[in-house]
């Protein structure tokens, strides 16, 4: 096995490392504040496991290791503390949705384009930014179960042990997600 110097180079990381952590990091928690802090909590981290680093991957992708579990330690301290009426609010957001005899949209929630298949970049960096508001509006659990399976792309099964749900719970968490993100977006996008 290879010395860690010949593996790791700590005093680069930052210049190296440290804008791509921070986008991913903003990218997933929408907080300027907390993704720095999460990326100086994975370089100290990091150079507390330094010896654990056996050169498998890039340090870019170690970090990014790293990083993802620190994230996740923060959906999860949210999501412990999620308060029935946040669900309770989102839920009664939702129930306008379908018709309650036949399970169908309602002529004024069915589902609109959004417009985005123009590819233009413009758009898409309003779209984007659109689409983090409509998730910091989401409750916590269900914001953090979104992101991991739509943005992380992470494993079902992971998802329910990292953030400790049902399967069943699960999938109505992210049908649930769905219905209150397509219908911010047709409020704030269409």
């Amino acid at each position: 096995m290879a010395t860690e110097n010949q593996l790791l180079n700590p005093r680069l990381w930052v210049a190296a490392h440290a804008d791509y952590l921070y986008g991913y990091t903003l990218s997933r928690l929408n907080d300027e504040e907390l993704a720095k802090d999460l990326v100086q909590e994975t370089f100290l981290a990091a150079l507390q496991r330094a010896d654990k680093f056996e050169g498998k991957s890039s340090e870019r992708t170690w970090l990014t290791a790293i990083l993802k579990n620190k994230i996740i330690d923060v959906y999860r301290k949210k999501s412990s503390g999620l308060k029935n009426t946040d669900v309770k609010q989102a839920e009664e957001e939702q129930q306008d949705f379908f018709d309650e005899d036949n399970g169908h949209w309602n002529k004024a929630y069915q589902p609109k384009p959004f417009g985005i298949e123009d590819h233009d970049p413009l758009a898409g960096k309003e779209f984007n930014s659109i689409l983090q508001k409509c998730m910091q509006k989401l409750p916590s659990l269900w914001m953090a179960v979104f992101t991991m399976k739509h943005i992380d792309d992470a494993n079902t099964d992971i998802i329910c042990s990292e953030l400790k749900v049902t399967q069943a719970n699960f999938w109505v968490i992210i049908h649930r997600a769905k219905l209150n993100l397509r219908a911010c977006l047709q409020k704030n996008w269409v």
